[in-house]
C-alpha cells in the first residue's frame, strides 16, 4: 500500500509542476519532506512568504516530495527529465550534484555568483565544495553544511563507570566503551550507527566513510591520479569494524536494522529514553530532537570527535555534506528562481534554517550569530570539526559506488566475512568505473 501511495504522489507532483511551468509569474520549488525533515517544509513556507511579499504578482509553488531519502533522488530525477515537470528551484543533496549535472538537469551558476557580493564574502570556503561538480563549475548554492562525530549519553556513561568527558583515542576505545555499557545495561544499544537498507546514503557516508577516511590508508578517490581506490585496505578495515560491532551485539538489533521505520522515529525515541549510549551521527541530530519536543537534550547528550583508527594524525575525522539550492537547466524562469535562492540563503533565513534543522550554517556570518550558538550549546564544537572534514568525491559515479557500499554493509550485517565483502565491493567498483579507473590502496 505504501508503494502505491508514493507512486501516486509522484504523478500528483508532476501535475503541479506542469501548472507552474505554464505560468510566467510562478516558480516551483521541490524539496524533501519526510519523517524528521518536516522543519524544512516550515522553513520553505517562510521563504515563500518573503518572496511573494517582496515581489507582488509573483507566486511560489511549493512541491514537497514525500518519500524516504533514498527515494527522493529517483522521484526528483523523474520530474527533471521533462521541461514541463521540472522544478525551477531544486533542494539538492550535495552528493547528487554530479550525477544530475552529467544528466543535464542543473544550470551552472558561476556567472550569477560572480555578481553576488555575499558569495565572495560570507560563504564558508569549504562549504562551496558542496555544489561544485567535476567540471569545476558551481551548480548549487550551499544552504547548510554538517559534520559528523560521536554523540554519547553522559548519564549512561557515568552509571557504567565511563568518564563524562569521554575522548576515545581510537576505534578500540569506541568498542570498549560500547562493551562496558552493554555489560552493565544489556537492554541499551552500545553503539548506534546507520546500517539499514532504508537509511541509504547515511550508511555510506555516516558509517563506512567515517571509518574509511580515518584509516590513514583509506579514501574513496585519488584526486591526483583521478582513480577510485579499489581494492582498499581501509575499506576492508571498515567492514571488519562493522562486523565486530554487529557480531558482538553492540549495535541496534538486526530486527531494528531491517526496520524501514527505525531511522524515521525509533532511533531518536530510544535516544531520548536513555536506551542509546553512543551514536555515530551528525551535527544535525539535535535539531531532530528539538523538533520532536526534547528541548533539554543537552542535559543528557554531548559529543566528541570520531577518532582515527589507531589515533594517527590528525587524530580525528569527519565527513561533511549538506543541502544546496540549484536551478533547473531547462527552466525558463531562472532569474526569478535565482532571486528565490538568494532570499532563501540570506543570513537571517540561514540562521532560522540552522536552528530548525540542527545543521550548520554555510554562511560565516550566520555561524557567528549568537542565535545559533545560543540555540545549540554544541554548535561551535561541530563547526570546529570542519578543519578535519572531508567531502564525498565530486564524481558522477559516486552514487553507484555508494550503492555498492550499502550492499556491502547489508552483507556484513547478515554475517558474511568482511574480507570477502571487501573483495566483492572492489570488483563491483571496477565494473562501474572500469579497471583502468581504479588503483589499489
Amino acid at each position: 500500500m505504501a508503494v502505491l501511495t508514493a507512486g501516486a504522489l509522484g504523478f500528483s507532483l508532476a501535475a503541479c509542476g506542469s501548472s507552474a511551468a505554464d505560468d510566467p509569474n510562478t516558480i516551483s520549488v521541490a524539496y524533501h519532506r519526510y519523517g524528521n525533515t518536516q522543519q524544512v517544509d516550515q522553513w520553505m513556507q517562510r521563504v515563500k512568504q518573503q518572496y511573494e511579499q517582496a515581489h507582488p504578482g509573483k507566486t511560489v509553488k511549493l512541491d514537497p516530495v514525500v518519500a524516504p531519502e533514498g527515494e527522493y533522488l529517483s522521484k526528483l530525477q523523474l520530474r527533471m527529465r521533462s521541461p514541463s515537470t521540472t522544478p525551477d528551484v531544486i533542494y539538492e543533496d550535495s552528493f547528487n550534484v554530479n550525477s544530475d549535472v552529467e544528466a543535464g538537469y542543473l544550470a551552472p551558476l558561476d556567472e550569477r555568483l560572480a555578481q553576488w557580493p555575499d558569495w565572495g564574502t560570507q560563504f564558508i570556503g569549504t562549504t562551496k565544495q558542496a555544489g561544485r561538480a567535476a567540471d569545476g563549475k558551481i551548480y548549487g548554492v550551499p544552504l547548510d553544511t554538517d559534520t559528523r562525530g560521536l554523540w554519547y549519553n553522559r548519564e549512561l556513561f557515568a552509571r557504567a563507570g565511563l568518564p563524562a568527558d569521554w575522548k576515545p583515542r581510537n576505534w578500540d576505545d569506541i568498542l570498549a566503551a560500547a562493551r562496558q555499557v552493554k555489560q552493565k545495561f544489556p537492554d541499551v544499544i552500545g553503539l548506534d550507527m546507520p546500517l539499514g537498507k532504508a537509511e541509504g546514503e547515511s550508511v555510506s557516508m555516516q558509517t563506512v566513510e567515517m571509518l574509511l577516511y580515518g584509516t590513514g590508508t583509506g579514501t574513496l578517490y585519488d584526486e591526483q591520479q583521478q582513480k577510485w581506490i579499489a581494492p582498499s585496505r581501509g575499506f576492508a578495515d571498515a567492514m571488519r569494524f562493522v562486523s565486530t560491532a554487529v557480531g558482538e551485539g553492540l549495535t541496534q538489533s538486526k530486527a531494528q536494522i531491517a526496520d524501514a521505520q527505525y531511522d524515521k522515529n525509533a532511533r531518536d525515541q530510544l535516544t531520548q529514553q536513555g536506551k542509546v549510549a553512543i551514536r555515530l551521527d551528525g551535527s544535525f541530530a539535535s535539531g531532530n530532537w528539538e523538533d520532536a519536543g526534547w528541548k533539554d537534550w543537552s542535559n543528557t547528550m554531548t559529543a566528541t570527535p570520531m577518532p582515527t583508527q589507531f589515533g594517527q594524525a590528525p587524530g580525528s575525522v569527519s565527513m561533511s555534506g549538506g543541502w544546496t539550492l540549484a536551478l533547473s537547466a531547462s527552466g525558463k524562469k531562472q532569474d526569478d528562481a535565482f532571486e528565490f535562492v538568494r532570499m532563501a540563503v540570506a543570513k537571517d533565513n540561514v540562521v532560522e534554517y540552522a536552528n530548525a534543522t540542527g545543521n550548520l550554517p554555510a554562511r560565516a556570518d550566520a555561524a557567528a550569530d549568537p542565535r545559533v550558538a545560543g540555540d545549540n550549546p554544541v554548535s561551535q564544537f561541530w563547526i570546529g570539526l570542519l578543519a578535519n572534514s572531508h567531502y564525498r568525491p565530486a564524481r558522477a559515479e559516486y552514487p553507484k559506488v555508494s550503492e555498492e557500499i550499502q550492499k556491502s554493509v547489508l552483507e556484513v550485517v547478515e554475517g558474511r566475512d568482511p574480507a570477502e565483502v571487501a573483495d566483492r565491493w572492489s570488483q563491483q567498483v571496477g565494473r562501474i568505473v572500469q579497471p583502468a579507473g581504479t588503483r589499489a590502496g
